[in-house]
């Protein structure tokens, strides 16, 4: 830690009695220092040694970027083994934190569970009482190991074990790539990105809060033989472990959690390889669904391009929408055509004249004959459009 810290924000999780909120005021820092209980000793030795420090009674499960802005370093020492949730704990913590995170906790050792290797494999235990030292909320107690997953897991670019001491261990967790380093040599050019998109609906728009939000990339089939140990995802700058990188349905591909803490607005992805950095695409983090107005224009079967028509046997139609806002998706558009839903696959960027392509797979239980259209977006239904449906 810098013996100067003029300039940097530090946050203190579960400061107690504030030992180190202190020392990093007294190193120049601006300090916010929260904890869950209203320490009396806290404002005494604030007062003696006469430092800034801010205090606020929060949980860690209410850290929020939105209201507590970001930290460039966040202290989170002695808590994670006295949380019931500690890998929401994590990504809470990694959304407030700008640069690194210093984390400590106690973790299981040999020595307690002697015969199943806990030092060599990502392993934790659940005390449902006080087995713990007697006390009520000591909660879970993780392998070495298993707290660098844990960190991983909640967002973090790096983490780098400091410390293993007589009862815990020390890691410090970074939320950018310091520098492209390849498990292994791999020859492979550079990957190219051709899609970026929501793991679950395949569309465009994210939210910061979720734990569950992952990104996947669809890359040139040039990546090869890389895995995820050679693949270093980063989203708005904020770096991200890779889950899986590989080919899948013929296709390279790459998934990793979208980085917490992300402020809303559109966010450029790209990844790196030893062979150099790819092409960047957006996604868009909670950002508002809205629109002024929708109007099908026209629509078409999507094999022969006949007009205002559409075969259930070809089994497509193009439809062509003005008034999409560009954080539109195929899992926000709705289509339905005589009450069945019709599943959107494409939608393409707005042209000139403000008029979007999208194609969807249409139901084959959808009935034949005359019908209409109805398109809906952000609680906002385009006129009915009429068209003819043929087996």
């Amino acid at each position: 830690m810098p013996e100067d810290l003029a300039g940097k924000r530090v946050l203190d999780i579960g400061t107690w009695d504030g030992w180190f909120a202190m020392e990093m005021a007294r190193r120049g820092a601006e300090v916010v220092a929260i904890d869950r209980w209203e320490n009396p000793r806290f404002y005494e030795i604030r007062d003696l040694l006469g430092l800034d420090v801010e205090y606020r009674l929060l949980s860690v499960y209410d850290l929020d970027p939105a209201s507590l802005g970001l930290f460039d370093i966040v202290l989170f020492m002695g808590v994670l083994y006295h949380l019931k949730h500690p890998l929401l704990a994590l990504e809470k913590v990694a959304s407030v934190a700008r640069d690194f995170v210093a984390v400590e906790s106690f973790v299981l050792k040999d020595r307690h569970r002697p015969g199943l290797g806990v030092e060599e494999h990502a392993l934790m235990e659940f005390y449902e009482h006080d087995e713990l030292g007697g006390n009520l909320d000591n909660w879970v107690a993780p392998s070495v190991p298993c707290l660098m997953a844990l960190c991983r897991t909640a967002g973090f670019a790096r983490v780098h074990l400091n410390a293993v001491h007589e009862y815990g261990a020390a890691v410090t967790c970074y939320r950018k790539w310091q520098a492209v380093t390849p498990a292994r040599q791999v020859s492979a050019p550079p990957i190219r990105l051709f899609a970026a998109f929501h793991f679950d609906n395949g569309g465009v728009n994210f939210r910061s809060s979720s734990s569950d939000d992952y990104v996947t990339c669809r890359v040139s089939p040039e990546i090869g033989e890389l895995t995820s140990a050679d693949v270093f995802p980063e989203v708005g700058g904020y770096g991200a472990q890779p889950v899986f990188g590989g080919m899948a349905e013929g296709q390279g591909q790459v998934n990793f959690k979208l980085p917490p803490g992300l402020a809303p607005g559109w966010h450029q992805v790209r990844l790196r390889t030893a062979a150099g950095e790819s092409n960047s695409l957006e996604i868009a983090v909670d950002v508002p669904l809205a629109t002024a107005g929708l109007e099908v224009k026209a629509l078409a079967d999507g094999v022969t391009w006949e007009p205002s028509i559409a075969s259930l046997r070809n089994g497509f139609l193009a439809v062509w929408v003005s008034g999409l806002p560009r954080n539109a998706d195929i899992a926000n558009v709705h289509v339905d055509i005589a009450g069945k839903w019709q599943k959107p696959v494409f939608l393409g960027a707005a042209g000139e004249d403000g008029v979007a392509q999208l194609n969807v797979a249409l139901n084959p239980r959808t009935p034949v004959g005359e019908s209409t259209l109805r398109l809906r977006f952000a609680g906002t239904e385009a006129p009915l459009f009429r068209l003819e449906l043929t087996a």
